[in-house]
């Protein structure tokens, strides 16, 4: 699983890949064949120092089948809008308990909050859950909610009642991990990641859970785990450990609003690492050895896929959704569900999740 945020709940096949050589690293995620002849390839893009390469073109990759260059006139290849077997969840966790409470942090809660979803993106589906020392979490927007009524949402926070002052931290994000499951779970699209996002001003000390078990069910359902840390009571060793995608510790109050802005930033930032390019192959039978050259100005990288062209034909049309079929995915389960019409975006990865148009995260 990679650390960087979003993560996948499925489980990759055998994808060959590759490298890039020179400054470039892409990492095929999935791939979808189908006929007429439309070959898809969903992958990320990195630097050599892992950093997210968003913006790439389509006129900027070039296609090789058996080691020669299809041209761009006869590939009509494109980048199409990842929205259409994609989605990504952001769960924003807060720390709700007696010391945030009772210390007068609610105000600098809630603007924290909308500064994380002004610069998450519109991209990622959120939820916000608030906890304290309670066994359950407590939902503030659960994830059908829209933008406006999310930003609203954090209005109830200023009428907030601490029921139990102590902090569940552990045992709140085991509960977060299995809301973030059940959504997914309900999703059509097939490629799905998700993010946690933890704010807390301490340790936990309701020993509902340990540590070890919030970890073991975030890795049981492939999360990304950022941890916002405010103030001298969090042990910054055990939540450097837990947040290991991404932990930020401030001491400052005025730094908590920046910090959840460049969390935010950060998944974004990640999400838009993705790539889905499609094209039509001009192959018409046989195995073939696809391989994908990204040329960045003076920096490439390449991924290599192989593919059956058996049955192939003319009439294919580059902008037809991939048909990723992942087993145990509820499109996997009804296939016969018609599919949303692929929409080409000028750059790849910037998903605009609730909107139509195309991040931690990966897994992201």
């Amino acid at each position: 699983m990679t650390k960087h945020g979003s993560i996948l709940l499925f489980t990759v096949g055998v994808l060959l890949f590759s490298g890039g050589c020179e400054g470039l690293r892409l990492h095929l995620v999935n791939a979808s064949v189908q006929k007429p002849s439309n070959v898809a390839l969903y992958f990320t893009m990195d630097t050599a120092e892992g950093e997210p390469v968003p913006g790439a073109t389509a006129d900027q990759f070039q296609i090789y089948e058996d080691g020669k260059l299809i041209s761009t006139y006869e590939s009509k290849q494109t980048i199409l809008n990842p929205e259409v077997a994609t989605v990504r969840y952001t769960l924003l966790l807060l720390d709700m308990s007696g010391s945030v409470v009772e210390s007068g942090q609610v105000p600098l809660v809630q603007e924290a909050v909308v500064a994380f979803l002004d610069g998450v993106g519109e991209q990622e589906k959120v939820a916000i859950y608030a906890f304290d020392g309670r066994e359950k979490i407590q939902p503030i927007a659960k994830f059908s909610a829209r933008e406006q009524r999310l930003t609203g949402s954090t209005d109830s926070l200023s009428s907030w009642k601490t029921k139990d002052p102590s902090t569940n931290l552990n045992g709140a994000i085991v509960e977060a991990a299995t809301v973030i499951k059940e959504a997914m779970e309900e999703s059509d699209e097939p490629l799905r990641f998700a993010n946690l996002v933890v704010f807390t001003d301490g340790t936990d000390r309701a020993h509902r859970a340990t540590s070890a078990q919030a970890l073991e069910a975030v890795d049981a359902s492939n999360i990304g785990i950022f941890v916002i840390g405010l103030g001298g009571e969090v042990g910054q060793e055990e939540m450097q450990h837990l947040g290991r995608d991404g932990f930020v510790h401030v001491e400052d109050k005025d730094a908590v609003v920046e910090a959840f802005h460049g969390v935010a930033e950060r998944i974004k930032g990640l999400a838009a690492r993705f790539y889905l390019l499609s094209y039509c192959s001009p192959s018409r039978a046989g195995i073939h050895e696809l391989e994908v050259k990204a040329v960045l100005g003076e920096e490439h990288g390449s991924l290599a896929y192989e593919f059956d062209a058996e049955g192939f034909k003319p009439d294919c049309d580059p902008t037809t959704p991939p048909a990723f079929d992942v087993p145990g995915t509820k499109k996997h389960k009804k296939k016969g569900k018609k599919k949303k019409k692929a929409t080409v975006s000028a750059s790849a990865g910037t998903a605009k999740a609730n909107t139509g148009e195309p991040p931690p995260g990966e897994g992201y």
